[in-house]
């Protein structure tokens, strides 16, 4: 380059770029804060105000560290560009997690910018002392607009690519919550239809019953049978109906857990002393095993309720041998948990050992049917209480299950379900010992 004559030598424009990227390198902590203080001052970004001083740096630094590497490279140089493209992908990683919005990312850029632009004209303002080439500075200030302007391109892409995968991934739980919505409800319609089969059948038996009363020349033998299925039909009407009553109230969420000492010994073994009678009538054994004593924390009117339906549908559906109650501590966990476990000879069902409730369930939902009706025209006969079914519970019991299911969630309890093919079920429930107030 020719130099004007008398004058100091003019920089050349590898020795500008040095000089100009030595500049900004020794500035940065400078422009930092001076970043730092406008990003304070605008009211539009509230979110890195609670974020310590070098999560909200953050890539910063580095990424002007890559500034001034890159001016000092001649135009091209893929190097230093490709370092500053990296940490701004990562800086909007970052913002992207610590929950800033995309025009907050957009914002602290175009502050960053400002702050940058300040410090290059401070130098630029001396580049005469520095006889610097007036068209290197022009050069310097589009190589800075195109690095803020394409770090600022690949950080608000790399937040709205993880924002994109994010609400895809919301999608996907949606989806599934409205999958699991769906089975529930099908679930729920099942137990309806079933409680719906049982009373038009028990409803049927009374009224062929009554109607079979109604003939002014029956033996007393048949009329002492007749009153004895009318009485059975009304108990089993009667349970049914609170059965349906306690399973609408606990899908709509209105049981609440009572949680008081009780001794969950006595309460057991009294239960067991109620239902004997009826477990006789169906010549079951009835017995209960446990130690004397239990104390125990939890809710004692809910915990009665499982056991009730558990012996109930044991005693109903079992036709020899017995049922017993058993109840202690946990063998696992007999600091932290109890546990109580209803065990029947009947015909069991298809769960296989340890298999979930909602198993035993299904199975038994599907197997609703209503109960035969002896014609209009005749006078209707006792009904056989024998079930010859060796692998499914009878109609109703899936309703029963489905009440000891949801007090179990209420109660933190959980189910275990036992059942072989003509040997029998058992259903354990294992209980918390005590709750966190």
């Amino acid at each position: 380059m020719n130099e004007p004559e008398g004058s100091a030598p003019v920089a050349g424009r590898s020795e500008a770029r040095a000089r100009i990227a030595a500049h900004l390198s020794a500035s940065t902590a400078r422009i930092v804060a001076a970043w730092r203080a406008a990003v304070a001052a605008d009211s539009r970004l509230t979110t890195g105000r609670s974020l310590p001083r070098a999560q909200l740096d953050d890539h910063v630094p580095h990424w002007l560290g890559d500034v001034a590497r890159s001016l000092a490279e001649p135009p091209g140089s893929p190097s230093a560009d490709a370092a500053a493209n990296r940490d701004a992908d990562q800086h909007g990683l970052q913002r992207w997690q610590h929950g800033f919005d995309l025009r907050e990312v957009a914002q602290e850029w175009a502050c960053l910018h400002t702050c940058l632009v300040a410090e290059f004209e401070t130098f630029a303002s001396g580049a005469a002392e520095l006889e610097l080439p007036p068209d290197a500075l022009a050069e310097a200030r589009l190589r800075i607009a195109g690095l803020v302007s394409q770090a600022m391109s690949e950080s608000v892409v790399r937040y709205f690519d993880l924002a994109r995968l994010e609400a895809e991934g919301s999608v996907r739980d949606l989806d599934a919550a409205m999958r699991s919505l769906r089975e529930v409800e099908q679930q729920r319609a099942s137990l309806w239809h079933e409680a719906a089969h049982d009373l038009r059948g028990n409803l049927g038996v009374v009224s062929n019953v009554a109607h079979g009363l109604s003939y002014s020349e029956l033996p007393p033998d048949r009329r002492d049978n007749f009153v004895r299925l009318l009485m059975r039909n009304l108990d089993s009407l009667h349970r049914l109906l609170d059965d349906v009553t306690d399973l609408a109230r606990l899908q709509a969420g209105h049981e609440v857990r009572r949680v008081e000492p009780f001794d969950a010994a006595v309460s057991l073994r009294g239960l067991c002393d109620e239902l004997r009678p009826l477990a006789a009538a169906r010549r079951l054994a009835l017995r209960s095993e446990g130690p004397d004593t239990l104390v125990v924390e939890g809710d004692p009117i809910k915990t009665r309720r499982i056991a009730q339906n558990l012996l109930i549908n044991a005693i109903k559906y079992t036709h020899r041998g017995g049922v017993v109650l058993s109840w202690g501590e946990a063998v696992d966990r007999p600091d932290d948990r109890w546990t109580f476990a209803v065990l029947d000879t009947g015909p069991g069902f298809h769960s296989g050992p340890g298999a979930p409730l909602i198993d035993a369930i299904g199975e038994a939902t599907d197997a609703g049917r209503e109960e035969s009706a002896a014609p209009d025209d005749a006078a209707p006969e006792p009904q056989s209480e024998a079930d010859d079914r060796p692998v499914v519970q009878e109609s109703g019991e899936g309703i029963g299950l489905a009440i000891v299911k949801r007090l179990c969630e209420v109660l933190d309890a959980t189910v275990e379900v036992d059942s072989v093919v003509d040997e029998g079920t058992v259903f354990r429930i294992v209980l918390p010992r005590r709750y966190a107030m």
